[in-house]
């Protein structure tokens, strides 16, 4: 697995403007059992076809005290789709039930070593890593998906109980960063969407 936060590490805390015009950390969260994060964007095909599944998971699963918020860190200069504007106007026409967050120094995404759109963590009450890689292994195709690591891993979270599969390789876009790529971000397909 490439560099990223590592299992059982506690999640940085930030400070974050959301496309609803309030401002969002960890306190936010503080009530809810688990927390998913996912490194997102408008652009990347693999987030888009992801979007719903987003959705109807985070609705499903605000009941059993899980929240769900979604952070683009991606440049604009070079992908304007990813602008707060545009953020506003995608969470707006999609419903999003999370909160969509613009890291637009590029810290959190940073302090998070997020690889990929999307990339998710999954930590329990205690704000340790229990998961992170990818929500299943079709981000494009819902029908095509044979996997659930992501539900797996919150439900394991919730019951109290150890993730069977803690970490996977994230499947997307790499995160388009400000002037130059991290040093540990593979070549992909996607670079260039």
């Amino acid at each position: 697995m490439a560099f990223t936060l590592d299992l059982g590490e506690t999640a940085p805390d930030f400070s974050l403007p959301g496309t609803d015009g309030k401002n969002y950390s960890l306190a936010n969260f503080a009530d809810q059992a688990v927390l998913v994060m996912v490194f997102s964007c408008n652009h990347c095909p693999f987030v888009t076809g992801s979007e719903e599944r987003m959705i109807a998971f985070s609705a499903g699963y605000a009941a059993k005290g899980v929240a769900f918020v979604s952070i683009n860190s991606n440049e604009t200069d070079g992908h304007p789709t990813d602008s707060m504007e545009h953020m506003q106007h995608r969470a707006e026409d999609l419903n999003f039930p999370f909160p969509y967050l613009r890291d637009d120094s590029q810290d959190v995404a940073t302090a998070y070593g997020a690889l990929r759109t999307p990339h998710y963590y999954v930590f329990d009450a205690d704000r340790k890593l229990r998961y992170t890689g990818r929500m299943d292994d079709q981000p494009r195709v819902a029908s095509e998906a044979t996997t659930n690591e992501l539900r797996d891993a919150v439900d394991a979270v919730l019951a109290g109980q150890e993730v069977t599969v803690p970490k996977t390789n994230p499947i997307g876009c790499n995160v388009k960063w400000w002037g130059k790529e991290r040093h540990w971000m593979p070549a992909d397909a996607c670079d260039l969407v």
